[in-house]
């Protein structure tokens, strides 16, 4: 039985274009950027070229900085960590949206033991961020606002503009975490008025430990890892070529065939969502329209998200996700889908479907049998 593999936001596989196009830095090209001669510059040209190809990417002005990081929840540290603490004499003040990945959130609480208060901004029961909720919180104290561009377990894309409208009247920088938007959806940091974005590389079928932070012209940062001054004397350590060449190509692909295959996952989403929205009890969760066109998200009623995870894996050699995958090492309701509202018991059956190059129309009516029948087989098991 073919397997069908539809969790793309959790891991993607190398695009084969970005691996043969990267490949000589494993182990042909492999001089040191720092280095002075031939082959050290040559590696350094590469970087630099590959930090053309992200900024593209995401519309990044040439005077703005790009920095390589390990991933992005090393880009989220180094936003949130870095801004508020370099940056601490604008106030003590810090806000993110309810539903930010574990990755924000994390940094912030950390932030609040050296005494900064920390608020949270509402979203609305489809995730959609309070813009009202941001204009009374933040304030001339508020160092960063962090609100994500789409949120990787219910797909709603957020009104990134108007949060950034908001945020300059009131506050100080706006923080954006994209990694599950882009490549999928246009991203422009200059006209959305982004201070910093994070981005990853394997979200955008790149190699995997490899991230990004954009960071505006005139945005201070503190180093997180402080060292021998690599990536503006922000984030030092020897560059990880081979990821970071594999990134630029990915990053190039991406902003290339968006047009294309964004459409084109779309619609393939749309039939999963009408196939599967017929089961009986069964619900959409994320804004139904605004969200991104590979994201599909789901509850069932009276089940549990890891039986479903488990049986269609086992029995149909599909694989989908339950809540965050960052965070499923736990067993408790997902924190983002109790903040739309939901209670304990609804949360827990979730179900998440990600696509990818690899998925097509084709596949549609296995993947909705499949969730027919697992719905049925476990509720006929269910005590509830």
């Amino acid at each position: 039985m073919e397997k069908i593999y539809l969790d793309h936001a959790s891991g993607k596989q190398v695009n084969n274009r970005v691996l043969e196009y990267a490949k000589p830095y494993l182990n042909e090209k492999i001089g040191n950027p720092s280095s002075l001669y031939s082959v050290g510059l040559e590696a350094k040209r590469a970087v630099e070229k590959a930090r053309e190809k992200v900024a593209a990417l995401i519309n990044a002005d040439e005077k703005d900085k790009v920095i390589f990081t390990s991933g992005a929840t090393e880009s989220n540290n180094l936003a949130i960590k870095g801004t508020v603490l370099r940056n601490q004499s604008k106030g003590n003040k810090i806000a993110a949206s309810v539903i930010e990945h574990i990755s924000v959130v994390n940094p912030m609480k950390e932030l609040t033991k050296n005494g900064f208060v920390m608020n949270n901004i509402d979203v609305d029961e489809n995730g959609l961020i309070d813009l009202n909720k941001i204009s009374e919180i933040v304030n001339e104290k508020t160092v960063l606002t962090s609100v994500m561009y789409a949120n990787n377990e219910i797909g709603t894309i957020e009104p990134i503009k108007e949060v950034s409208r908001i945020v300059h009247e009131n506050g100080n920088y706006l923080h954006v975490d994209a990694t599950a938007a882009a490549g999928f959806i246009p991203i422009d940091v200059q006209e959305d008025g982004i201070d910093l974005l994070t981005l990853s590389s394997n979200d955008i079928y790149g190699p995997q430990g490899v991230g990004a932070l954009y960071v505006k012209a005139g945005v201070k940062l503190l180093p997180v890892l402080p060292g021998g001054g690599q990536e503006f004397g922000i984030r030092s350590g020897t560059e990880n070529l081979f990821g970071i060449v594999g990134m630029g190509e990915a990053a190039r692909i991406a902003k290339e065939e968006m047009e294309a295959e964004s459409p084109r996952l779309q619609k393939i989403r749309d039939a999963l969502i009408e196939g599967i929205l017929q089961v009986d009890e069964s619900y959409l969760t994320g804004h139904p329209e605004i969200r991104l066109p590979h994201h599909a998200s789901f509850r069932f009623s009276r089940i549990e998200g890891e039986s479903i995870l488990l049986s269609m894996d086992t029995i149909y050699g599909i694989q989908i996700a339950t809540g965050s995958a960052c965070s499923s090492k736990t067993l408790e309701a997902s924190r983002v889908l109790l903040s739309i509202g939901l209670k304990h018991e609804e949360a827990h059956g979730s179900m998440v479907i990600t696509l990818g190059r690899a998925n097509n129309m084709e596949q549609v009516p296995r993947i909705i049998e499949a969730v027919k029948g697992t719905i049925e087989r476990l509720r006929m098991l269910s005590p509830l």
